[in-house]
């Protein structure tokens, strides 16, 4: 699969042949699917937690007597009906992980590579260099590769001199190739890898961990 290939400074780009790993039809959807529900399952805390009416302090003694007064019968304060009352049916600590097999992950994140490829939303520039290490530098080469939208860089590993460039950059996010995964690549409008860290990704792709 051909990918756009930019020089570091963004001014030029060629195409170049990329061993993206290829798919026809719905194959690896639903693996992809599953993923993200997944990962943004294991995102959640889980600690939200309410009281029960029997875990509100009070309440033991009873309003008033059974009979007689006109009103509702009521046999303590702490009711969910009652202000200052417990909960009913309220949140409690709970896990919402949820665990997918290495072989589902590595299919899902080989469609998501390929539908991003696919689709001209991967870009390659041969590395990331901004000098000097300025805001405005790293701004121009992003924009002249993508002039809008969210976007992610991804590196193998990160010169620190490009992390100080583009942390300022609102839409701008970093990610290692190591630890890119397919809802990393769902959720930009424009990914732009640098030639080291797309070689790691397309092994991963077609064959290594992932």
């Amino acid at each position: 699969m051909k990918l756009t290939v930019f020089t570091p400074d963004a001014t030029s780009s060629s195409e170049k042949e990329f061993s993206v790993p290829e798919f026809e039809g719905n194959k690896g959807l639903q693996a992809l699917k599953e993923v993200i529900v997944a990962i943004n399952a294991n995102r959640r805390q889980g600690t939200r937690s309410t009281k029960t009416r029997g875990e509100v302090s009070g309440g033991g003694k009873k309003p008033w007597r059974q009979k007689g007064t006109g009103r509702a019968r009521a046999g303590s304060t702490r009711s969910p009906i009652w202000v200052g009352g417990g909960v009913a049916h309220g949140p409690k600590p709970r896990d919402y992980s949820k665990k997918i097999n290495s072989k589902v992950k590595a299919l899902a994140f080989s469609r998501q590579l390929f539908d991003r490829a696919s689709a001209g939303e991967i870009a390659i520039i041969e590395e990331f260099v901004t000098t000097p290490a300025k805001t405005q530098v790293a701004s121009e080469i992003i924009n002249r590769i993508a002039p809008k939208g969210r976007v992610l860089l991804v590196d193998a590993p990160f010169a620190e001199t490009t992390v100080l460039a583009a942390r300022n950059l609102e839409r701008v996010s970093f990610q290692e190739a190591s630890k890119l995964n397919s809802h990393d690549l769902a959720q930009y409008v424009k990914i732009v890898i640098s030639a080291k860290a797309i070689e790691a990704i397309i092994a991963r792709a077609n064959g290594g961990n992932n």
